[in-house]
C-alpha cells in the first residue's frame, strides 16, 4: 500500500438507535468540502437499511454475525477487510467514519484499530457517542452497552436538547458525569456541531483501554438466535433484542397507524425503517424513539419494499411479526 495512505484517521460514531447518529453523519459529510470520506456501517440485526438514509460518499457494509456456537460477535474480521478495501481503492480516502449500532462491543471495536492488521495503517482519532436527551432513560445505565458508550467515549453529544426541559438535560449530564467525571459533553440540536470540535482531534488514548475498569454488575451474556419457525432473526445483547421485518408487499396506512397507536409493545424502545404504503407513491422514512415517532416523505432509491428494525427488551416476537403482517395489503 502507498505510504501516504498509512495513518488513515478514523472516528467511531455510536449511540442507541434513534439518538441521531445518521443525522450527525450526514452533517459531517455535507460540511467536509473537498474531503473524501468513507463510511462503514455496522447494523444490529441482519437488515442493513442505513444506506437508505445516509447521503454517503462511500459506504461499506459490516455485517454482524455469530460464531458457530452462537455466543460471540464476529464483526471485526469484516471491519478489517472493509478498511483494507478503503485503503486499496482507486481513490485516496482522507477520513473514515465507522457508524455502529448502539449495542456493539465498543471496546473491542476500538481495539481492532490497535491490532497488528490495522495499527500501522490507521489512526483511531476519537469515539463520539450521541445521546437522545428526549428518550435516554437513566435506567439504561444498568445496561453494559449504555455504560460502555459513556465510559469509552471521547465526546458525548447530548442531542435533541430542544425537545426537553433544560433541567432534565442538566440531570442527564450529572448522571453521565457519575460514570465519567471528565466527559467532554456538547449539547446539540439535530446533531449540529462544529466539526473541528470532534474530528481530527487526536483524543483517543490507547493506554487507558488495556486496563478496563470494573464493569457494572448487571452485565449479561450476549446470544444470537435464529427462529426457523417464524422465519425472522433476532439478537440478544445485554437483554436488548433486535427484531427485523421486511416484505415486498405494501402496508395499509390505517392499519399501520393502528399498529403504532394500539399494538406496539411498550418494551420496544427504538425503531427505524423504510415504509411502502399502498396509498402513496413516495418512500416513507420511519424513526421511532420511545413513544415518539416520525414518518417523512422521500423518493425511492431502489425497489419498493418494507424494511423495519425494532430494538427493545422482553417483547413477543411472534406477536410483533403477526401485527406487522396484518398491516400488509
Amino acid at each position: 500500500m502507498d505510504a501516504p495512505k498509512k495513518g488513515l484517521p478514523v472516528s467511531i460514531i455510536t449511540g442507541f438507535l434513534g439518538s441521531g447518529k445518521t443525522t450527525l453523519l450526514n452533517h459531517i459529510i455535507s460540511k467536509q468540502e473537498g474531503i473524501k470520506t468513507a463510511v462503514l456501517v455496522s447494523e444490529f440485526g441482519e437488515i442493513i437499511i442505513e444506506n437508505e438514509f445516509t447521503e454517503q460518499i462511500e459506504e461499506i457494509e459490516i455485517k454482524v454475525e455469530s460464531d458457530p456456537g452462537g455466543t460471540e460477535m464476529v464483526v471485526y474480521e469484516e471491519l478489517v477487510n472493509a478498511i483494507y478495501k478503503v485503503l486499496e481503492g482507486p481513490e485516496k480516502i482522507d477520513y473514515t467514519i465507522v457508524e455502529t449500532e448502539g449495542l456493539s462491543y465498543l471496546l473491542e471495536l476500538a481495539l481492532t484499530f490497535l491490532g497488528k492488521e490495522l495499527r500501522d495503517l490507521t489512526r483511531l482519532d476519537s469515539i463520539i457517542t450521541v445521546v437522545d436527551c428526549a428518550n435516554y432513560n437513566i435506567d439504561l445505565f444498568d445496561s453494559q452497552a449504555a455504560y460502555n458508550q459513556i465510559l469509552y467515549s471521547d465526546f458525548i453529544l447530548l442531542n435533541k436538547v430542544d425537545l426537553v426541559h433544560e433541567a432534565d438535560v442538566d440531570l442527564l449530564e450529572v448522571k453521565i458525569r457519575d460514570v465519567k467525571k471528565d466527559a467532554r459533553i456538547i449539547r446539540t440540536k439535530n446533531a449540529q456541531v462544529s466539526l473541528p470540535l470532534i474530528l481530527s482531534v487526536g483524543l483517543f488514548e490507547s493506554d487507558k483501554y488495556y486496563q478496563p475498569p470494573q464493569e457494572p454488575q448487571s452485565q449479561k451474556e450476549e446470544h444470537y438466535h435464529y427462529n426457523d419457525r417464524c422465519s425472522f432473526y433476532y439478537l440478544e445483547h445485554d437483554e436488548f433484542t433486535s427484531f427485523s421485518f421486511q416484505s415486498d408487499r405494501p402496508f395499509s396506512v390505517p392499519k399501520f397507524q393502528d399498529f403504532l397507536d394500539n399494538q406496539l409493545s411498550e418494551n420496544i424502545f427504538r425503531g427505524k425503517g423504510i415504509l411502502w404504503f399502498e396509498e402513496s407513491e413516495l418512500c416513507q422514512i420511519f424513526h421511532l424513539s420511545g413513544k415518539r415517532f416520525t414518518i417523512d416523505d422521500d423518493q425511492w432509491k431502489g425497489k419498493r419494499k418494507n424494511q423495519l428494525v425494532f430494538i427493545g427488551k422482553s417483547f413477543d416476537y411472534d406477536q410483533l411479526r403477526s401485527n406487522l403482517e396484518n398491516c400488509l395489503v
